[in-house]
C-alpha cells in the first residue's frame, strides 16, 4: 500500500535550518509530482512547495521563496524539503501529498521555531 513517512522536523530557533525528508513506497514514485504542505493550528492549510516527477520544475508559496528549497531523489524514493532562515511563522505541521488514488499524505512532521 501506499506509505509516505516524514521525518526531520523538530524545535529550532529564529534563522535556523531544518531538513525535511519524505520516504514514499508503494508506488511508482518517479511518475509522480510530489508537494510538501504545511498546516499550523487554527490556520488553514498552505502549499508549501511541489516539484515535478524528474525534477525539472518547482514552484513555492511566496511564504517560503528564497528560504525553502524542494528536491528529491528517484532513486531512494523520497522527496526533501531544505528549510533556512526559518521564522517562527513557520511553525506548523508539515507533510508530503503524493497525487495517487485521489491523494494519499503522511503523518507529518513538527516544525516548531521559537527562541
Amino acid at each position: 500500500q501506499v506509505q509516505l513517512v516524514e521525518s526531520g522536523g523538530g524545535l529550532v530557533q529564529p534563522g535556523g535550518s531544518l531538513r525535511l525528508s519524505c520516504a514514499a513506497s508503494g508506488f511508482t514514485f518517479s511518475a509522480y509530482t510530489m508537494s510538501w504542505y504545511r498546516q499550523a493550528p487554527g490556520k488553514e492549510r498552505e502549499l508549501v512547495a511541489y516539484i515535478s516527477s524528474l525534477g525539472g520544475t518547482t514552484n513555492y508559496a511566496d511564504s517560503v521563496k528564497g528560504r525553502f528549497t524542494i528536491s528529491r531523489d528517484n532513486a531512494k524514493n523520497t522527496v526533501y524539503l531544505q528549510t533556512n532562515n526559518l521564522r517562527p511563522e513557520d511553525t506548523a505541521l508539515y507533510y508530503c501529498f503524493a497525487p495517487i488514488f485521489g491523494g494519499r499524505r503522511g503523518q507529518g512532521t513538527q516544525v516548531t521555531v521559537s527562541s
